[in-house]
């Protein structure tokens, strides 16, 4: 049975996790999966150090290939809103509790999302509910954190962007020439880290408009681990 190390490393503030084989070959190759997991095929007598080196000198190929695998990953199923399945809301995960009760409310508690309809709960009236709230919370959120961001990008000289809040099937932020910034309402179910990275990469465009060198070295400023928030931020497509 061939020899294997797992192991990480750092390339900038980005984890890489990496599964390596050792063989009689001669030298090191390196393959990304549709799953994004990192494989290495190394020689017997290939040291740590010079194993991690090589990852770590193919760190921005892996982020590219990661990108790239990422939109063929398979997505959520829809959902059903009825007791029992899974939504989130700012990075975590709550179980849905639908039962009938003296109003209309949603809460949040210990880990459940508590809908309550005044009439019997169908997945219709619970979907209306939710989609309320979700619209609600979107709009009180996203201010908050475009006013955090913006005051660290304000020396920049970016103007505060008027904001806009709608449901985007391919993306999750835009620019538009007037300098408007439209935010996803499907963000909402994001944790802060990537809301903030989506606006600072809109923020970002007020100043560069293509993703180029100059573009992504920006956002390196303003956020250091931006290609970690990007990568997570995937995992809450729909």
């Amino acid at each position: 049975m061939a020899e294997m190390l797992s192991d990480v490393v750092m390339w900038g503030t980005v984890e890489i996790p990496y599964l390596c084989s050792f063989s009689r070959r001669k030298t090191l190759s390196i393959s990304v999966h549709p799953d994004l997991t990192v494989t290495v095929k190394a020689p017997h007598n290939a040291g740590l150090e010079k194993i991690r080196s090589f990852v770590r000198k193919r760190g921005r190929w892996i982020s590219r290939s990661w990108q790239d695998f990422e939109q063929y990953l398979p997505k959520q199923p829809p959902k059903r809103y009825i007791s029992g399945e899974s939504h989130r809301y700012l990075g975590r995960q709550y179980r849905l509790k639908a039962e009938q009760g003296t109003e209309d409310s949603v809460k949040c508690l210990r880990g459940y999302m508590q809908v309550k309809t005044k009439g019997e709960p169908t997945s219709e009236r619970v979907k209306e509910l939710l989609d309320y709230w979700y619209r609600t919370h979107a709009r009180a959120v996203f201010q908050e954190r475009l006013l955090i961001c913006h005051h660290k990008i304000n020396k920049d000289n970016i103007p505060f962007p008027v904001l806009v809040i709608r449901r985007m099937t391919k993306r999750w932020g835009s620019l538009s020439f007037s300098g408007r910034i439209t935010l996803n309402q499907l963000l909402v179910v994001a944790p802060k880290e990537c809301i903030d990275y989506v606006i600072f990469h809109e923020l970002c465009h007020f100043k560069i408009k293509r993703h180029g060198l100059r573009f992504w070295k920006l956002m390196e400023r303003l956020m250091p681990d931006y290609e970690k928030q990007r990568r997570k931020l995937n995992l809450y497509a729909e």
